[in-house]
């Protein structure tokens, strides 16, 4: 399976930025997309960005122009760069992978995922 360890958040100002990482260790080759998920107390839990292992990228509309997700094979990382934040990005964020040939359809969907991280808070004032 795929271990998954989210770090990086934590309080900014409405406007600032932040970068979040994930690093993946476990059967990682086998990993065919990364997500990034966010939760508010009250909310279920959206996809606001994801990635294919063709590199191919989908962002939710709430945050186009604004967050950008990366990856550096090297470490076995990926990281959300999110730009202009704002109140209701507000949320704990969550990383996802997933080993379904299929999962590059629904970058955003909580069903294309086999595994999380724990999640890591951001709070945007």
């Amino acid at each position: 399976h795929v271990q998954l360890v989210e770090s990086g958040g934590g309080s900014v100002q409405a406007g600032g930025s932040l970068r979040l990482s994930c690093v993946a260790s476990g059967h990682t080759v086998s990993t065919y997309c990364m997500g990034w998920f966010r939760q508010a107390p009250g909310k279920e839990r959206e996809g606001v960005a994801g990635v294919d292992s063709d590199g191919i990228t989908v962002y939710a509309d709430s945050v186009k122009g604004r967050f950008t997700i990366s990856q550096d094979n090297a470490s076995n990382t990926v990281y959300p760069q999110m730009n202009s934040l704002k109140p209701e990005d507000t949320a704990t964020y969550y990383c996802a992978a997933s080993v379904r040939s299929w999962c590059d359809l629904t970058l955003l969907g909580k069903s294309a995922y086999n595994f999380w991280g724990q999640g890591t808070q951001v709070t945007v004032s």
